[in-house]
């Protein structure tokens, strides 16, 4: 190997490396806190609300984006925008997704909710459907179901008997956080492909995007938390919890270094190097939940685990591999 292509490729496994340490640093981090907030008490109770926790997560999001957006401004490079309405569909959904993922850890344990996550890539073939109207191959709808299958096998293998047998409780409140994770897995396959939308119909970057979602965000959340009174609660039990003050502040500021580290992710490497970055986060965040927080998985249950991060791994590795055979082609015919 010619010493510059050498060069060229130590940089890139270093840039690589970083987005990596980067994103499990901030994701992992970020789900750890996660999970505290929703499930532990501090010296005056639970934390009153997850739609607070939303609108401060968004609120350093759009400082950032509008920073960055501002600099560009002035310095005479910034793309021309979309109207701005266009942003809203996707942020009202990226609110509601969001708060569903706080809330449904009231009702079911992280792990569940880390492998019930996996299962959105069904409701983004649907709404990628309908919205773009794709197509997807047999094999796609096979992965799909194995996904299904290995979340269902982890579920029905983690409940006690009684549970099993249909009784009230801890049943009922699985199936409440179960709904809500389904809200949490449709509005999420929702923002994405909407985005995407925007992206191929206007011509707007990243932060284009990060400023306008986030901003929409901080006004619904804002408004909700004025209207419904949560806003002055959670700012008197953050008051009154230094640590539950220093827990959101690390929730915010790890969720926004998260999504700089998503946007130059794709940017850089693809989307396919990025879903198997955060796959490999999701198994270490569920590792660390179980360390952390006690949570018991029997044998059963690993089988479920093991057949959804397989299939998530091999259908990331089958597109990995598709790319390049593509990358190799189009060289050929310049």
């Amino acid at each position: 190997m010619p010493q510059s292509q050498d060069s060229a490729f130590w940089g890139n496994a270093a840039v690589l490396a970083s987005c990596f340490i980067g994103l499990q640093v901030s994701y992992v981090t970020w789900g750890v806190i996660q999970e505290y907030i929703m499930t532990k008490s501090y010296g005056t109770g639970m934390f009153p609300s997850a739609v607070f926790l939303v609108c401060s997560n968004r609120a350093i999001a759009f400082l950032i984006a509008f920073a960055v957006v501002q600099r560009r401004r002035m310095a005479g490079t910034l793309k021309s925008s979309a109207p701005l309405h266009q942003f809203a569909p996707a942020s009202i959904s990226n609110v509601c997704s969001s708060w569903a993922q706080y809330q449904a850890l009231k009702y079911v344990s992280f792990p569940t909710q880390t492998l019930f996550k996996s299962s959105k890539i069904i409701p983004v073939m649907l709404v990628g459907k309908v919205l773009h109207g794709k197509h997807y191959k047999l094999r796609d709808y096979l992965e799909a179901l194995l996904i299904t299958a290995g979340i269902f096998v982890f579920m029905f293998s983690s409940k006690t008997p009684s549970k099993k047998l249909g009784g009230t409780g801890e049943a009922h409140l699985e199936m409440v956080g179960v709904a809500i994770l389904c809200i949490y897995v449709l509005c999420d396959s929702f923002t994405s492909q909407w985005q995407k939308r925007v992206y191929d119909r206007f011509e707007v970057d990243q932060f284009q995007m990060m400023l306008g979602v986030n901003g929409f965000s901080l006004l619904f959340t804002g408004m909700s938390l004025l209207q419904t009174g949560q806003g002055a609660e959670c700012l008197q039990f953050l008051l009154k919890n230094e640590g539950a003050l220093l827990h959101v502040a690390t929730l915010s500021v790890t969720s926004a270094t998260g999504q700089l580290f998503i946007f130059y992710t794709i940017k850089r490497f693809g989307p396919v190097v990025f879903t198997l970055i955060m796959t490999t986060r999701q198994m270490i965040s569920l590792v660390f939940s179980c360390l952390l927080y006690g949570h018991q998985i029997k044998l059963a249950s690993m089988s479920g685990i093991f057949i959804v991060f397989a299939t998530l791994f091999f259908k990331a590795r089958r597109q990995l591999m598709a790319s390049r055979a593509q990358t190799k082609v189009d060289s050929g015919t310049k």
